[in-house]
């Protein structure tokens, strides 16, 4: 047990530095347009990936079908622009309306 804890401890504290050192490390030089692009182009693919697994997945099982389409409605919102508290509003009850017919 004590491995453990020390473990975290120290995974806590490399982060911690990894994060510190970030900031001056990002004024030391300039990225190119290309470059602040595909940056921001990974960053947008690894959230969407996060979102996809969060939305299909339930643990080790598939979720059921109420969230995959609570997620769809948000998805459809928000590339419509819609407000934030429509989008989860809408979502939530999209899925809670399915699941209060039987639909999980």
């Amino acid at each position: 047990m004590i491995a453990v804890l020390c473990a975290g401890a120290a995974l806590a504290v490399v982060t911690f530095l990894f994060r510190a050192a970030g900031p001056m490390v990002v004024g030391r030089f300039e990225l190119s347009p290309r470059a602040r692009r595909t940056v921001d182009l990974c960053a947008m693919a690894l959230l969407a990936g996060v979102m996809a697994t969060a939305a299909v997945a339930d643990g080790r099982e598939l979720a059921g079908f109420a969230r995959f389409a609570g997620v769809a409605v948000a998805g459809l919102l928000a590339w419509r622009r819609a407000p934030l508290p429509l989008v989860i509003l809408a979502a939530g009850a999209t899925a809670a309306v399915l699941r209060l017919g039987g639909i999980d």
